[in-house]
């Protein structure tokens, strides 16, 4: 049969429990644990079989059982109950938003991202940023905030992973069907289906809008499989980082332009712009174009006001994670796209030029750079890494001085925690505790949790994950062959008395899965050790074009179908968010061994001791600030390496010292009543750090009180009066950058010495200013504490003009009073200065004595 369309239809829904339907299609019964056990009675094997996608479940129920469950009165309770949830959810009087910032309710937030990680049933996400994304936009709905996400509904996904018998990793690629998944066509002002389209080479590529509703934000996503397309392009968001290197500038166009084209079409304007990684930074040029078309302007004004409501956020701490293009294929793309911005092509190439080992490319995140006025990090040690991978497009800056800053990563609470540990925080921390979960002050009761109980719900969750994970293997070993044996052995793999890790992530290089694997003879002696024992479980996938992680991954499945590690390591197919809750909650023990500092942040170590894991992990990323010493371990040095080989030695050999000598002892240090007391102290202290502070509530307000207001004020002040002040500073940069050269500066004052502290330095400057007049710039004193070659606590002070000369000197003074004891070092510089910058140190420009 040649398939002309394909429809959704519902059995008849009786009246009185009509709204299952509605809610099925808002994604807030995904983070609600009620709304998806009445789902799952709906139907038990619909719920199982279906990944719990509650539309499926609406579709294929027999309209029978639906008429006998508006009968029950029992469910018909539990019903009613959820709704009165939902719709007091859906229709607050007040939400944090509204309360903090009230005049602001009214101005949308966009924020885009390639990949969106919402529920297992909706696989469009690849790993950890697409679940970042998600739990993003479900706390943006918790707070109230006025938001939107822009990405895309891959009809393919991504992909299922399948482990032959040689462990090699296969990637199967299913349809999803949309009349099967909560997504509705995207609609207009006038409720008409949005379209849209953009130009590729030679044609124009069109995307439909699908809508996904997360709780209160709408999420809009495009889908390129639609006339007139050509089969070519039909595929182009078929799958998630799919292709080759044109495959992908064609799919980060559609993101970028196509997802500015979208929101237009929709009939919204926002008032700030977030680029989640740089795929997205596209999206900045379209704006330009608009405002050059629109407006007729040029592009240096143009890029004044799209840059001031634009944030971006970097994702990615190694160079060759950022996606570049050759000059050839940016020309090929976007040869009718420069003059519509009044550029040539040498300046287009120069707004995303970077350098590199074999010449310079069109680099997405350094156009994200210079396409917006704010731009963090994910942690703060990831903040730091980028500062100093980033400096030279501010190079006349210190390095941490360059604009760009940090918000560390969290996670969405009520996603993430398992139910027997919610049960635990309603009884302990209070019925209303997920209302003030960012509240350090509310997990100080978890210290009342009894141990007996707190172990009790732990095993509970230890031991529902065993039996998930033994189905999944015995599936897995009847789809490759195995004998009746073989399968049969799955019933009794895992020992639920011995101590578990857990290790599930990305397969990358970086995140070294096997490095625990790098002495097996001792790895086998501490797994195999019978007074106490210990077992690995492993899951993740690799990218299909990364063949260094996929042998990783062979490997570790070779690692446990070996005789002294049978039963003991244990790799489990398909990581997927399902798999991912369980594992958070019913391993006792979670592992992260990156190279540092090549985590940006990571995040399920923090879900994990949402439920009460303690992380081992290498200090990279989150753990880097979460680490207090008492809340789990730490293993590994801060340092530089002679060579790869070197640091992966150390860092075993750090581990296995660790899980000897701390770990695996206090596990089995058993009190009178068989409880692991001091364990359990461990879990507790880890819950009280962790769950608060890196939580999605606490990020999701960091990144509204330190990026998204002050980006909607700026982007106010930018566009008021038929944007004065964008056109005064494009002139004004202009001519400082053109003016800057003949700059320069002198200083007097001490070269070495010694001082009593409290004792004044007086320094004088010189400024040859130039064009440019002293409204022009500043000059400043900075001094800093020399720790042999490191410079710290660096202090600003502001000089004061004192004269000019005959001969056009600019003279300023400062006496500089000693702030700090020690090897104390100073200079004197002089700095663009505009009341109207975004950043002070925006242009980057400065001259030193």
């Amino acid at each position: 049969m040649k398939i002309l369309g394909r429809m959704a239809v519902f059995p008849e829904i009786p009246e009185r429990i009509h709204r299952l339907r509605e809610l099925a299609y808002n994604l807030w019964w995904t983070w609600n644990p009620p709304a998806q056990r009445l789902y799952a009675t709906i139907s038990p094997e619909l719920w199982q079989s279906s990944e719990h996608n509650a539309v499926r479940v609406l579709l294929e129920v027999e309209p029978e059982r639906l008429a006998a469950l508006a009968d029950d009165a029992d469910f018909l309770a539990r019903y009613d109950a959820v709704f009165v949830d939902f719709d007091a959810y859906m229709h607050p009087e007040t939400t944090w938003f509204s309360q903090t910032f009230p005049e602001e309710a009214s101005h949308t937030i966009a924020y885009f991202s390639a990949e969106f990680g919402l529920h297992e049933s909706l696989p469009i996400y690849s790993g950890g940023l697409g679940i970042l994304s998600g739990d993003h936009c479900k706390e943006a709905s918790d707070l109230g905030l006025p938001f939107i996400g822009v990405g895309f509904l891959y009809p393919q996904g991504y992909f299922r992973q399948r482990i032959n018998a040689k462990g090699e990793q296969e990637a199967i690629y299913e349809k999803l069907l949309f009349s099967q998944v909560p997504a509705q066509p995207g609609l207009d002002p006038n409720g008409h289906e949005v379209m849209i389209s953009v130009d590729l080479p030679g044609r124009k590529v069109y995307a439909k809008v699908w809508r996904i509703q997360v709780g209160r934000i709408p999420l809009y996503l495009m889908d390129t499989d639609v006339e007139p397309n050509t089969p070519g392009d039909r595929v182009l968001s078929a799958r998630l980082y799919g292709g080759d290197h044109e495959m992908r500038i064609a799919q980060e166009i559609m993101l970028g332009i196509g997802g500015v084209r979208a929101i237009r079409a929709l009939g919204l304007d926002p008032m700030v712009w977030h680029m989640n990684e740089g795929h997205a930074a596209f999206l900045g040029l379209e704006r330009c174009r608009e405002l050059v078309q629109g407006l007729d302007i040029s592009f240096e004004v143009a890029r004044e006001i799209a840059a001031a409501n634009a944030i971006f956020t970097t994702h990615t701490p190694v160079a060759a994670g950022n996606d570049a293009f050759n000059f050839d294929l940016v020309d090929t793309y976007f040869g009718e796209f420069w003059p519509q911005l009044r550029l040539d092509r040498d300046a287009f190439h120069d707004l995303a030029r970077e350098e590199n080992g074999w010449g310079s490319a069109f680099s997405m995140t350094v156009l994200a750079l210079r396409l917006s006025t704010r731009r963090n990090g994910v942690s703060k040690l990831h903040g730091e890494v980028s500062r100093r991978m980033w400096q030279f497009l501010w190079p006349e800056l210190e390095v941490d001085e360059t604009p760009i800053t940090s918000i560390t990563n969290g996670v969405h609470t009520a996603t993430w925690v398992a139910p027997a540990m919610d049960d635990l925080y309603l009884r302990y921390l209070g019925q209303d505790w997920y209302a003030h979960l960012d509240d350090p002050a509310l997990w100080e009761h978890v210290r009342e949790i009894p141990d007996d109980e707190f172990w009790a719900a732990h095993n509970q969750l230890k031991a529902e994950f065993f039996a998930d994970a033994r189905a999944r293997l015995a599936r897995q070993r009847e789809r490759l062959g195995e004998g009746p044996v073989a399968v049969r052995e799955t019933h009794t793999l895992l020992n639920p008395e011995a101590l578990t890790i857990g290790f599930a992530r990305r397969f990358a290089t970086y995140k070294r899965a096997a490095l625990i694997f790098r002495d097996p003879e001792r790895l086998a002696r501490l797994l195999n050790n019978p007074g106490r024992p210990v077992q690995l479980v492993f899951a993740g996938k690799a990218h299909p074009n990364d063949k260094p992680g996929q042998e990783l991954i062979r490997q570790v499945y070779e690692f446990s179908r070996k005789p002294e590690f049978s039963g003991k390591v244990v790799f489990l197919e398909d990581y997927d968010m399902d798999m991912a809750r369980r594992l958070v909650s019913g391993c006792d023990l979670w592992l992260n061994n990156p190279v540092r500092p090549h985590e940006a942040s990571g995040t399920s170590g923090q879900k994990a001791s949402l439920n009460g894991l303690p992380n081992l992990s290498i200090l990279d990323g989150w753990w880097e600030e979460g680490y207090n010493g008492r809340n789990g371990w730490a293993f590994g040095e801060r340092r530089e390496y002679q060579d790869d080989n070197t640091r992966d030695e150390a860092d075993a050999l750090a581990l296995y010292t660790t899980l000897e000598n701390q770990v695996v002892p206090l596990f089995y240090d058993r009190g009178g009543d068989d409880l692991p007391h001091g364990w359990i102290a461990v879990m507790r202290e880890a819950i009280r750090t962790v769950a608060p502070e890196f939580s999605m509530r606490r990020m999701v307000k960091d990144y509204t009180e330190e990026l998204y207001i002050p980006a909607l004020a700026y982007g106010r002040r930018i566009d008021a009066d038929r944007y004065t002040l964008a056109r005064k500073l494009a002139d004004w940069k202009r001519m400082v950058r053109a003016a800057w050269p003949k700059v320069s500066i002198h200083a007097e004052g001490p070269h070495d010495g010694r001082l009593s502290f409290g004792d004044p330095v007086t320094v004088e400057a010189r400024v040859q200013l130039g064009l440019l007049s002293p409204e022009d710039v500043r000059v400043e004193l900075v001094a800093a504490r020399d720790e042999n070659g490191n410079l710290r606590e660096r202090r600003v002070t502001a000089m004061t003009p004192s004269r000019t000369t005959p001969e056009g000197e600019h003279c300023y003074t400062a006496n500089l009073l000693p702030p700090i004891n020690g090897s104390l070092v100073y200079g004197v510089r002089v700095m663009p200065s505009f009341t109207g910058l975004s950043n002070p140190l925006e242009l980057g420009l400065a001259r030193w004595a």
